[in-house]
C-alpha cells in the first residue's frame, strides 16, 4: 500500500482532519499539528504552494500496526525478520514520483516548513535520502535539510554514521531525498544495519513494493513517493545549520554542515507533502521504534524478552521499558545490561514481569512502588559515552550516568504478594440503556 493509498482510506473513515482554510507554511502548520497531535491533519489550502500538507500520520506503535494489519506486540517481530531476510524490491521504467520532471527546481514552489521561532530557516524533516557509493552501494538515512536558497539546503550529517562515512571518503554524493514515503520504508530508513545493506530490502521485507531509477542520480528510490529532490552534498562546501528542535524537545546546536546542491525535483501532479513534526509523537515513533528489535534481540539472548517499548516520555531515545519472563533471580540484572548493550545511546532502562502493561505509564510506575528497592534493584553506571541528543550529558564528550531499574518481584515472596488483584470482568454496555 503507498502511503496516497492509506491517506485515502483513512480519509474515507473520517480519521484524517480536513483543513481548508488557507495557512501558511511558516509557524501556523506547525502549531496547528502540535496542538492537534496525535490527530492526523490534512492541510489542502497552504499558502504560497500548490501542495496539499499532511501530518501527524503515524504518532503511536499502534497507528504504524494498524497499517500493516498487526498488533503492536507483533512489530518487533515483523521487523527482525525484515532486518533477518531482506529481499530486492521490483524495479520498473516509469513511475508515479516521476510524472512531473522539474529540472530547474526552486525549493519555494514546495511546502518547506518553518517550524519555531529560533529556527535556523525552513526544514525538511521527513525526508529519507538515497545515497550511492560506488564500492559500498546505496543507503537509505533520515536527514533533516535546512533551505538556505532556492536550490540549496544544509544537511545535517551526523559523524561516524555510514552517510557520514560515505561522504569523507568520495567527497561528494549524489542522494535523492524522498518525501512522502509508506511506514515501511520510514521504518527501513531509521533501522541501524551494516554498512553495505540498502534498507530497501528491508522495507521490500516488511512490504513489496516497487522501485525505479531517479532522473538524474544513479540511485534508486520508492516509485510512489510523493515528492524527490535529486542532486550532490559536498563534504567541502558547508554552511551553518540550525539551531533547530531536536528529538528532545529541546534546541540542537549551530554547525557547519555539507551543502546539498538540488538539481532536479519530480513529484506526484497532485503530491502531498508528509510534514514530520519536530520533536513531535510522530517523530519519537520513528527515531525509537527501530532501536526496540535490537534491544529485544539482545536481551533474548540471556533471559526471555517478550516485548519492548523506547517509550515517548523518554523522548523515545533515552528511556527503554523491557518486558522479560522471570526465571532466575539475576535476570533482572542480565536484562539491563543486555538492553544498555541493544541500544547504547539508552540512559534509562526499566525491567518489569510480564503483567505489566508497558505502553501504560501507570503500570510502570505501579511496577515501580510495589516491587523496587532502590539499595537492591537499582543499577548505576558511571559517565560511560551516552547520547548526543541528551542535553543533560556533558558537553563535547556526551558522556551520561546510566542507569537500570530491576522492577520485577522476586520470585519467592517473604511477606505481601506482588500481584494485583483483577476485578471480575463486566460487560457495562448491558447495564446502561
Amino acid at each position: 500500500m503507498s502511503l496516497r493509498s492509506f491517506i485515502q482510506a483513512n480519509l474515507l473513515q473520517d480519521n484524517i482532519r480536513v483543513i481548508r482554510k488557507k495557512v501558511s507554511k511558516e509557524y501556523e502548520i506547525a502549531g496547528i499539528l502540535k496542538k492537534a497531535e496525535p490527530q492526523t491533519i490534512l492541510f489542502s489550502n497552504v499558502s504560497s504552494s500548490a501542495f496539499s500538507v499532511i501530518g501527524n500520520l503515524f504518532c503511536s506503535k499502534s497507528d504504524f500496526a494498524k497499517y500493516f494489519n498487526i498488533n503492536q506486540t507483533q512489530i518487533i517481530p515483523l521487523m527482525i525478520q525484515a532486518i533477518s531476510k531482506p529481499t530486492r524490491p521490483q524495479v520498473v521504467e516509469s513511475a508515479p514520483c516521476q510524472e512531473i520532471v522539474d529540472l530547474h527546481p526552486d525549493l519555494d514552489t514546495i511546502p518547506i516548513l518553518r517550524h519555531c521561532h529560533k529556527d535556523g530557516g525552513n526544514y525538511i524533516t521527513s525526508g529519507v535520502m538515497a545515497a550511492y557509493h560506488p564500492q559500498l552501494g546505496q543507503n537509505l538515512d533520515f536527514h533533516r535539510l535546512m533551505q538556505i536558497s532556492k536550490n540549496e539546503m544544509a544537511v545535517r550529517v551526523v559523524k561516524n554514521r555510514h552517510f557520514d562515512h560515505f561522504l569523507r571518503d568520495k567527497g561528494e554524493i549524489d542522494v535523492a531525498v524522498c518525501i512522502g514515503n509508506s511506514p515501511n520504508i520510514l521504518a527501513a530508513a531509521a533501522t541501524s544495519v551494516e554498512l553495505g545493506i540498502d534498507e530497501l530490502t528491508i522495507a521490500n521485507s516488511l512490504e513489496p513494493f516497487q522501485i525505479v531509477k531517479a532522473k538524474t542520480v544513479p540511485v534508486c528510490i520508492p516509485s510512489e513517493t510523493e515528492f524527490v529532490l535529486e542532486g550532490t552534498v559536498y563534504h567541502n562546501k558547508t554552511h551553518h545549520e540550525g539551531p533547530f528542535v531536536d528529538l528532545t524537545d529541546t534546541y540542537d546546536i549551530i554547525r557547519n554542515e555539507p551543502v546539498f546542491v538540488v538539481k532536479a525535483i519530480t513529484h506526484r501532479k497532485d503530491a502531498i507533502w508528509h510534514a514530520l513534526l519536530p520533536g513531535g509523537l510522530e517523530h519519537k515513533l520513528l527515531m525509537g521504534m527501530p532501536r526496540e528489535p535490537t534491544i529485544f534481540t539482545k536481551v533474548n539472548q540471556f533471559v526471555e524478552c517478550l516485548d519492548v517499548h523506547v517509550n515517548p516520555g523518554g523522548c523515545s531515545w533515552l528511556h527503554a521499558i523491557v518486558k522479560i519472563s522471570k526465571k532466575s533471580p539475576n535476570d533482572g540484572k542480565l536484562a539491563i545490561d543486555a538492553a544498555f548493550s541493544g541500544h547504547r545511546s539508552c540512559k534509562h532502562v526499566f525491567i518489569v514481569d510480564d503483567d505489566i502493561d508497558i505502553y501504560n505509564p501507570l503500570s510502570v510506575e505501579w511496577a515501580m512502588a510495589t516491587r523496587f528497592q532502590g539499595d537492591q534493584d537499582l543499577y548505576i553506571f558511571p559517565r560511560e559515552p551516552g547520547s548526543s541528543l541528551d542535553p543533560s550529558s556533558e558537553p563535547g564528550s556526551h558522556l551520561t550516568t546510566r542507569v537500570g531499574f530491576d522492577l520485577t518481584k522476586p520470585l519467592q515472596t517473604c511477606g505481601k504478594d506482588f500481584i494485583k488483584a483483577a476485578f471480575p470482568d463486566v460487560d457495562l454496555s448491558t447495564y446502561f440503556e
